[in-house]
């Protein structure tokens, strides 16, 4: 009899062992649990710790509730000023209601995935070029709103959303470089023109202090040449002073000036008249009646001019 009584005990100790094993159950700290019975949700959601679920006829789905690291893929799109642009992100999330996290969607972290893909592109085909490179902050407010609108429904919370990096084409890289080149040169110019009034002015204000006191200017002249010869050189150029040149160029005495010899009188050559045509004589005297002039006599012919020179 006290065999059978301990052999009774022996196998419902077994049987509850067997049973505890079967239905218990721990849920982690970071892990919340959620019972279906039949296939219907029970009402509650089980805490971290030891608990116990009837065997065969309920079913724990446990919820992870950390934060949750998603990087999204590198979208490629046309920027609102025509820019081509290849921009991955981040996405930080976690789950605030495990009942509708395993209701509402099959899959939470893929819906989130898929939802940061899509409103990464429209946020890029909404912004300028110049706001994906510095107005990032404004850029992941409102990409963590369009991420965030249809996730409240499936239980899950979008804790942060950051743009991760910009790519761009090599023709824009070089473009910009010679954008932000050009920059630097005139603001480089603008300071050096900018020096160079403020130097002017100083110098105007020396020139006039000195023009009062000539000998400031040779006290300077002579600070240079000590300035120069400090260095050590074997060659010592001396500037030469204009005052000085003027000095002497008004010191120096003008030339007299030659006086006027009048040309002298040449006789003017005689030029043979030249006898008018006969029917231009006869109509100059009946015209005015004038004389007619003698024609110059014939050339000698070259007889004629051998017998004169015998």
């Amino acid at each position: 009899m006290v065999e059978e009584l301990l052999t009774a005990a022996a196998a419902a100790a077994a049987g509850v062992m067997v049973y505890t094993g079967v239905a218990a159950r721990v849920v982690k700290q970071y892990e919340r649990g959620v019972v279906f019975r039949f296939g219907r949700l029970r009402e509650g959601v089980r805490g971290p710790g030891f608990t116990m679920v009837l065997p065969f006829v309920d079913r724990l789905r446990k919820v992870n509730m950390q934060i949750v690291t998603l990087p999204v893929p590198a979208q490629e799109g046309i920027t609102r000023d025509n820019v081509t642009v290849r921009v991955d992100a981040v996405v930080y999330f976690k789950v605030v209601d495990p009942a509708n996290a395993i209701i509402e969607v099959e899959d939470y972290r893929f819906a989130v995935s898929q939802m940061a893909q899509t409103s990464l592109r429209s946020i890029i085909g909404k912004s300028d070029l110049d706001d994906l490179l510095s107005n990032r902050e404004q850029l992941n407010q409102g990409l963590e709103l369009m991420i965030d609108s249809p996730a409240v429904g499936w239980g899950v919370q979008i804790d942060r959303v950051e743009i991760k990096d910009v790519s761009l084409p090599e023709t824009m890289k070089r473009s910009m470089a010679r954008q932000a080149e050009a920059d630097r040169e005139r603001r480089a110019r603008v300071i050096n023109a900018d020096a160079e009034l403020q130097a002017s002015k100083k110098l105007a204000e020396a020139a006039a202090v000195m023009s009062e006191q000539p000998a400031a200017l040779q006290l300077r002249l002579l600070q240079t040449v000590v300035a120069v010869a400090a260095e050590k050189n074997s060659t010592l150029v001396l500037p030469f002073p204009v005052e000085l040149l003027r000095f002497l160029e008004r010191a120096a005495p003008t030339p007299a000036a030659a006086p006027d010899v009048p040309a002298p009188d040449l006789p003017a050559p005689d030029v043979p008249a030249v006898a008018p045509a006969p029917d231009a004589l006869g109509s100059g005297r009946a015209a005015g009646g004038l004389s007619p002039v003698a024609s110059p006599p014939p050339p000698a012919r070259p007889e004629e001019r051998r017998a004169e020179s015998a």
